[in-house]
């Protein structure tokens, strides 16, 4: 899992509540456990026509938006199911963060455990980065994990809480395989301990 420790870019502004793991990425796309190409359908009923030519109202189709990392959502974002290919579309598109007041509780620990960065921040602050985000490409964010910060253009600035475990996770690219890896001197010796104890096991 890549690191996550400074990011700055354009900021797109996806001002929908509710917006369902089936919106995010749609059930037809589920087949593949691949997590590369789900970016290519990232919300595609909404991104694509019945032809498959882009609808130019998107905003991820908009040439500001289109090399976006950062989202900034509506209220409950990510309900519905609990599926993971929910935030693999997200990554693999380039977001590496996501902005909104509230997460579905299940899609907000699966952005985690992918290197993805979601943020609650109260209805004031989302107004304030929602009205950043659609200024397009003018507007910059910037995310600052070590400092829980986001600043805007203008030199305002956002802070945000977050569990200490997972800023730690985030800081230094650790998902649960990094996690458990980093124990492997003490499972190594477990082992060599077990195996002369047990040599017939």
């Amino acid at each position: 899992m890549d690191k996550f420790d400074k990011l700055t870019s354009v900021a797109a502004p996806l001002p929908l509540v509710n917006v369902d793991t089936d919106m995010i990425i749609p059930a037809r796309f589920l087949k593949t456990i691949q997590r590369a190409g789900l970016g290519e359908h990232l919300f595609s009923n909404m991104r694509y026509e019945e032809d498959g030519s882009e609808k130019p109202d998107f905003v991820l189709n908009k040439p500001a938006y289109k090399d976006t990392q950062i989202l900034i959502a509506g209220d409950n974002f990510g309900c519905g199911s609990s599926r993971e290919h929910a935030p693999w579309a997200l990554l693999d598109f380039g977001i590496r963060c996501v902005i909104a007041p509230e997460f579905a509780d299940i899609f907000y620990n699966n952005c985690f455990k992918n290197g993805i960065l979601p943020i609650k921040v109260s209805k004031e602050n989302w107004d304030k980065l929602m009205d950043d985000a659609e200024r397009g490409s003018n507007a910059t964010l910037t995310v600052d994990l070590e400092a829980q910060e986001v600043r805007g253009p203008d030199g305002g600035v956002v802070t945000f809480d977050i569990d200490p475990f997972r800023k730690h996770c985030l800081l230094n690219g650790l998902d649960d395989v990094g996690l458990t890896l980093e124990k492997a001197d003490k499972i190594d010796a477990f082992e060599e301990k077990r195996k002369a104890a047990m040599p017939w096991a």
